[in-house]
């Protein structure tokens, strides 16, 4: 393990992400990281390329690739207190399978619950094989379109979760026809569940692919939300889930031919952030909603 991540908060960490399914850490970028994230994607957010389909949200922007357009994403992906966390949910010589900046626009409406690693066709439950980073840009708040997660759901059988993906559209619409569309509603027992992911800008929750997400629908009145830069590390199976993942480098891969970020922009050493283990949830009344220390009702 590396030698900067103190053992103690990295048991706590896996501890916390076994039992909830995630973990956020408060505090993880400073201004100047912040900073630095806001001036690499400025070039880049043109509200040009918009979502493709219902799932990625026709007034979501998405910028990929990102550890190839600033040291800053390399350094996001390489710290050690993430990869500690990668170590140890995933099989050796894990890949990197995408990195995106997610800016969402006025009136998006709900992303679907899903999951990260639907893609594999795998028999739940069982051991995830990725492990997600979603990284606040801007503040996480139930007002501006927070992630949403349901608790304990990474321990569901198969079939608690194939419902809920009957709901997701992946297919990909013309241009003309890219309307923000009304959602299905919830079966009433999984809303009771969900909780909002409450974040400040600089914090991150780390989440196995197993995990049942969504994003909640973003009023009309607001501005553009630079909401979030994302990274997936997933082991490496016959099955490619991200477009992304033939674009990206590698995390850590000990493979022939595939480069590590630091080779790109070279590495920026940093001291692991303060112990924040839990972060805020808001929403549910049920027993899951002990997952992240100062819950708000």
């Amino acid at each position: 393990m590396d030698t900067r991540v103190d053992p103690a908060q990295a048991e706590r960490d896996v501890a916390e992400i076994r039992r909830c399914g995630f973990v956020i850490v408060e505090d993880f970028l400073d201004a100047a990281d912040l900073t630095a994230t806001r001036t690499a994607l400025r070039p880049h957010l043109r509200a040009e390329f918009l979502g493709r389909n219902d799932f990625e949200g026709h007034q979501t922007e998405r910028v990929y690739s990102l550890v190839g357009r600033a040291p800053i994403f390399a350094d996001l992906v390489e710290h050690p207190r993430i990869l500690a966390l990668c170590d140890a949910f995933l099989a050796p010589n894990y890949l990197l399978t995408a990195s995106q900046a997610i800016n969402i626009h006025p009136g998006e409406t709900p992303q679907p619950l899903h999951t990260d690693d639907v893609f594999y066709p795998l028999p739940r439950p069982r051991s995830a094989v990725s492990l997600s980073t979603i990284y606040a840009v801007d503040p996480f708040t139930p007002e501006n379109g927070a992630t949403q997660v349901v608790p304990g759901s990474h321990l569901w059988p198969d079939d608690a979760v194939t419902h809920l993906l009957t709901a997701v559209d992946f297919e990909t619409v013309p241009p003309h026809a890219r309307q923000p569309r009304t959602p299905r509603p919830l079966p009433p027992e999984i809303a009771a569940q969900l909780v909002d992911v409450e974040l400040d800008a600089g914090s991150v929750i780390v989440f196995l692919g197993t995990l049942v997400p969504q994003r909640r629908r973003t009023p009309g009145a607001l501005e553009p939300i630079l909401r979030a830069v994302g990274t997936t590390a997933g082991e490496l199976h016959a099955v490619d889930f991200e477009g992304d993942g033939a674009h990206a480098l590698a995390a850590r891969a000990s493979a022939p031919g595939i480069q590590h970020p630091s080779a790109v922009h070279g590495p920026r050493a940093r001291a692991a952030p303060a112990a924040h283990p839990r972060g805020r949830l808001s929403g549910s009344d049920s027993p899951s909603v002990a997952c992240g220390a100062a819950a708000r009702r």
